[in-house]
């Protein structure tokens, strides 16, 4: 194994291990807040490497570093059977409302975790204005009347902030037709186009070139454009899942942990010649994708996951009274199992493509 690729997995263990903390002391403290007692702390899975208890929670590392765990007394049904009545701390005891903001913490702190990422990087390297650069020949810009310098403002209804979110729409275009907003001399038009499909590269284009304008934020501007950060990672991951449910999906569209490690070895390979503080840019721009991601996967409404939970407590705070304790730990088991095997069969994918 390389020097390089060393140095990748203790810098992707590094990143992963901040993101879980991050995401598990959302839960954590949020919980304490509300006075549910909290066993474990786990970063994690798998047999325990070391443990220390503070207070009643034990704070755990575990052999396997590819998440973690926030455990409640009472979350699983099966303390009731094991220790019998549960303690008035006990996950299930608390008022509905202090649960569900429990459940939401992890998610949200990933996403704090990711502003604070953005404000280094936009106070360091700023921004990308959302301005065409050139229009190409004969393109659907060009047809629809687009022209160098023109600053694209919104795209079928959504904002636009930073030129990543134009070639994002391009990118996650499949022939549908773009409801554009753009400002010319301090006057708005709207346009509406279809891109046209590039069989060489396989793809639908909107005919823009070099498009980004290069801006260096103010103090506040700072604070703005690292929300925008934000805004855009969010929207990568969304329209990335939106991928799956429209067919335009394959197996080597999802990384897992040993993908990552190779996108990170190819980060900082090609970040390194340009000296630490590229590298560790590059590295904090690649965690900002992860953490959000995280955020974003771990509110989808399936079992096991943050979002799944929150369905269980918003139908409870509807009807009044929980859904019997022995029925949401079944499907819980079930999508951890079928998140394991997912895992299991990712990692497989991630291999195999090291050796095509």
């Amino acid at each position: 194994m390389s020097g390089n690729w060393i140095i990748s997995i203790i810098l992707f263990a590094l990143i992963l291990g901040v993101i879980v903390i991050s995401h598990e002391f959302g839960h954590f403290s949020i919980a304490r807040r509300n006075g549910i007692r909290v066993n474990e702390f786990d970063i994690g899975f798998g047999p325990t490497l070391l443990k220390k208890r503070v207070g009643e929670t034990d704070f755990c590392i575990k052999i396997l570093p590819l998440g973690g765990a926030c455990i409640f007394e009472g979350m699983d049904a099966a303390d009731e059977e094991e220790k019998g009545e549960l303690s008035p701390d006990a996950f299930p005891n608390a008022p509905v409302g202090a649960r569900i903001a429990t459940v939401l913490a992890g998610p949200i702190a990933n996403f704090i975790l990711g502003y604070i990422f953005a404000l280094i990087i936009v106070a360091f390297c700023g921004t990308d204005l959302p301005v065409i650069n050139k229009v190409m020949d004969g393109s659907a810009a060009q047809e629809a009347g687009l022209m160098d310098g023109d600053r694209i403002v919104r795209i079928n209804g959504e904002s636009i902030h930073l030129y990543r979110e134009v070639s994002l729409h391009s990118m996650m275009n499949y022939g549908e037709p773009l409801k554009i907003t753009y400002e010319r001399d301090g006057e708005r038009s709207t346009v509406t186009l279809t891109p046209k499909f590039d069989e060489e590269a396989n793809r639908y284009y909107i005919g823009i070139q070099g498009g980004g304008q290069p801006h260096a934020c103010s103090a506040p501007e700072v604070f703005q454009y690292a929300f925008y950060e934000i805004e855009y990672w969010m929207r990568v991951t969304v329209k990335s899942i939106g991928t799956i449910f429209r067919g335009h999906f394959s197996r080597d569209d999802i990384s897992g942990p040993v993908g990552v490690v190779q996108v990170v070895n190819d980060t900082y390979t090609e970040a390194r010649p340009y000296g630490v503080l590229t590298v560790l840019l590059s590295l904090l721009n690649l965690a900002t994708l992860l953490t959000v991601n995280i955020g974003v996967i771990n509110l989808l409404p399936l079992p096991a996951l943050d979002g799944g939970r929150l369905i269980f407590l918003l139908i409870e705070a509807i009807r009044g009274k929980p859904i019997p304790p022995e029925k949401e730990g079944m499907v819980h088991l079930a999508g951890f199992m079928a998140l394991m095997l997912l895992m299991v069969l990712v990692m497989f994918n991630d291999i195999s493509r090291l050796f095509r």
